[in-house]
């Protein structure tokens, strides 16, 4: 999949700019770069399936376990801007990953209606566990690592203009 969004972006560079009006013909659903970037999301997530099911985490589970390594500690409203989510998705993901013992969640003593969360031992170990998750896809593609930070690097950059 990784290979059709590169060969699927280089196509994209040598058309056209189109331009919605009537004269130009509507491009299909195979160049439209949202579609690319969704379907290529969604073989990474199936590539990462079988090292997540071993560590009995989902994808959004180890997102959430990959920031918090990060930060230790993040009010929810800070968890939510980084993985762009609503506190409405959050909540019910941290409550389940609260019960399985990965992260704890307590409100602040300065602000009663503040969240923090916290990784748990355990939920550092699940994290752990999955470090070679980026390795499986680089070793999965046909991009070289310098290649591979470039499209992060550009993704990113798309991103932040789309969320102006």
């Amino acid at each position: 999949m990784i290979i059709f969004f590169v060969l699927h972006y280089r196509k994209m560079l040598e058309m056209e700019p189109y331009l919605m009006n009537s004269k130009k013909k509507l491009p299909p659903l195979s160049d439209h770069l949202c579609f690319s970037l969704y379907a290529t999301s969604r073989a990474i997530q199936r590539l990462y399936h079988p090292t997540l099911e071993k560590n009995g985490l989902t994808y959004p589970q180890y997102l959430i376990l990959v920031t918090l390594y990060d930060l230790k500690t993040v009010s929810l409203k800070e968890l939510g801007e980084k993985l762009d989510l609503s506190s409405n998705t959050l909540t019910p993901l941290l409550k389940r990953m609260e019960q399985h013992g990965l992260v704890e969640r307590l409100r602040s003593k300065e602000d009663e209606r503040v969240v923090r969360i916290t990784i748990t031992d355990l939920g550092k170990s699940k994290r752990e566990e999955s470090y070679n998750l980026p390795d499986i896809l680089l070793n999965r593609s046909s991009l070289t690592p310098e290649e591979m930070n470039e499209l992060i690097r550009l993704i990113g950059r798309l991103y932040e203009d789309t969320r102006k």
